[in-house]
Formats: structure tokens, C-alpha cells, sequence
């Protein structure tokens, strides 16, 4: 078995996958991305986590992505003296079977590579991998597999967290979306600017990318807000909220399994 973690900034989604017979993912969580947290809290919660789950603590694999640098030296302490292994951390020099055609591919998020890495390998291309996370980011990835580039937005939260910091007299909000688009209060109006400006963001990004890519690419959708804005926008083709975990995966056998002769 092996344990995927994708550390963004503001949570963590972890899994744990079974690789044979054929792979599976067994169980997911989320914990908050909490950047005081020590290595020994760290294993406190995923081993209770396993245990709750009934998943077998014998794990012999770790992958991680991350774009808080800063909780890597802490997770990598962890998996070694809780797990006795050292972690697969993606990034330069990691082997994804995925060309970047980026001025300087050091500066592409890992994420978004294993996000490219598992849509690609699932829907082929071309194709948009859109990302709700802290930012909002969008993937373009050519026929042949390559990663191009992309765009990058506020978050949904960001977003609304940013109203309430910034306009004295707006309140925070809940995300949900509301009965209708005219906000008849304060709360639905401010709820109807971010659902349907975010779904109006990603429609006119999308569009914008298709003119490059073509008009028949995909657009697969993953992230905390992805189930909340697709369906308010025809440019989603459909939602994968699982997907960074299935690249981890596939970035795992990718460096660990033998090369085919």
C-alpha cells in the first residue's frame, strides 16, 4: 500500500492506495493545512485515521505534492521516523511521462503536474484541468500529452474572504449557492457574485483557452468548489474531485515501477 498526500494551503487531502492486483483507492481524507503542526501530530492524525478506517498501517511507499514548502522538512521527518521510509516528493526531476512546455518548468505547481498527469492519463487530451483550490487554476494540456501553460485566479474563498476583510459593512458568508440570481440581501447577493462570477471566470477562460487548444477539448474540474460551481457553467465537462490523488499514483509507479524493455 502507499499514502498520497497533496498539501495545498489551505488543506491536505491524503489517501491510501492498494497497487495490486490492480490499483484502488481505499479511503481519502482531508485535514486543514496547519503550518505549526509537528511531525509527531502529523502521524497522531493519519495513524488514528487509519485505525478509525480499519486500513492496515503496513504501508511501504509515500508521495507527497506540495506548494507549502515550508511543511516539507515536517512531513518528511515524519515519514521517516513513523514510517521508516523516505517520501517520493514531486517535483524537478520526478519522472511524470509528461513533457512542460513552460519557460521555467520549476515554476509549474506540483499539483497541477499530477493534476495533468491523471487527467491525461483518464480522458486524453486536449484538454483543461480546472482547479478550485486557494487559487483557481487552469491547465491546458496538448493532444500529445504535454503541459502548456495555464491561467491562474483568486480562489472562491480567497475571494470571499477578501470581501469580508476589505468591505466594512459585508459579512462572511457561507458558500452555497442561492434560490436565485438576484440576491434579494445582503448574504445572497454576495453568495450569487461568487457562484455565478466564478462559473462566468471559468466559462470565459475556457472559452478563451479552446480558441488555442481547439474546440473539441475537455474540461475536467476537481478541487473543494468544483462540485459547486460546474454545474452553474456548460464549459465543465465533468468533475474528478479525486483526481491530484490518482496523479500522485500515477507519478508513484511511474519512478518506482521497472522500465518497460
Amino acid at each position: 500500500m502507499i499514502l498520497v498526500l497533496d498539501v495545498g494551503n489551505t488543506s491536505i487531502l491524503l489517501g491510501v492506495y492498494r497497487l495490486e492486483p490492480r490499483p484502488e483507492l481505499l479511503v481519502h481524507w482531508k485535514l486543514s493545512t496547519n503550518r505549526t503542526r509537528t511531525a509527531d501530530e502529523f502521524a497522531i492524525l493519519i495513524k488514528n485515521l487509519f485505525r478509525l478506517d480499519g486500513i492496515d498501517q503496513d504501508v511501504n511507499g509515500i508521495v507527497v505534492s506540495s506548494v507549502v514548502p515550508p511543511l516539507m522538512p515536517t512531513l518528511e521527518r515524519m515519514s521517516q521516523t513513523y514510517f521508516g521510509l523516505d517520501p517520493m516528493v514531486v517535483g524537478p526531476g520526478t519522472r511524470t511521462g509528461m513533457p512542460i512546455i513552460f519557460e521555467n518548468p520549476k515554476e509549474v505547481g506540483a499539483d497541477q503536474v499530477v493534476n495533468a498527469v491523471a487527467a491525461y492519463e483518464q480522458y486524453g487530451g486536449p484538454l483543461i484541468v480546472v482547479d478550485f483550490g486557494t487559487a483557481t487554476t487552469f491547465g491546458a494540456i496538448s493532444e500529445k500529452g504535454e503541459y502548456l501553460g495555464g491561467a491562474i485566479a483568486p480562489g472562491v474563498v480567497v475571494s470571499m474572504e477578501a470581501l469580508f476583510a476589505r468591505a466594512a459593512k459585508l459579512p462572511r458568508i457561507e458558500l452555497v449557492k442561492p434560490s436565485r440570481v438576484i440576491g434579494k440581501n445582503t448574504v445572497s447577493g454576495m453568495q450569487s457574485g461568487v457562484i455565478y462570477g466564478f462559473a462566468g471566470l471559468v466559462a470565459g477562460i475556457v472559452g478563451q483557452m479552446k480558441k488555442e487548444l481547439g474546440e473539441n477539448t475537455r474540461v475536467v474540474a476537481t478541487g473543494d468548489a468544483a462540485e459547486l460551481i460546474a454545474p452553474e457553467t456548460e464549459a465543465i465537462d465533468l468533475v474528478d474531485p479525486l483526481l491530484t490523488l490518482e496523479g500522485l499514483r500515477i507519478v508513484y509507479q511511474r519512478n518506482t515501477s521497472p522500465p518497460a524493455p
